[in-house]
């Protein structure tokens, strides 16, 4: 088996477990994988990732209870997705 064999099967190892992985989460909803430029990005809540830098992750998180808070008072505002 040539070297460029051994390689082609290796990626398409990889491949294939990332696939498993990606349809394992999406059976719980939400799955996440770090991008090629390196940013997390989470499948699941739409069409499209929603991909961020890990310092705008941090960001967004701090910012959980202000989000919420902010959900709730513009309640009649905002629309569920079905």
């Amino acid at each position: 088996m040539s070297e460029q064999e051994i390689d082609l099967k290796a990626e398409l190892e990889r491949l294939r477990n990332e696939n498993a992985a990606l349809k394992k989460g999406t059976a719980t909803g939400l799955a996440m994988k770090v991008s090629d430029k390196g940013a997390l990005s989470v499948y699941g809540m739409g069409r499209f990732p929603v991909t961020l830098y890990k310092e705008q992750w941090k960001k967004l998180l701090d910012m959980s209870d202000q989000i919420r808070a902010f959900i709730v008072s513009n309640e009649s505002k905002l629309k569920t997705k079905e």
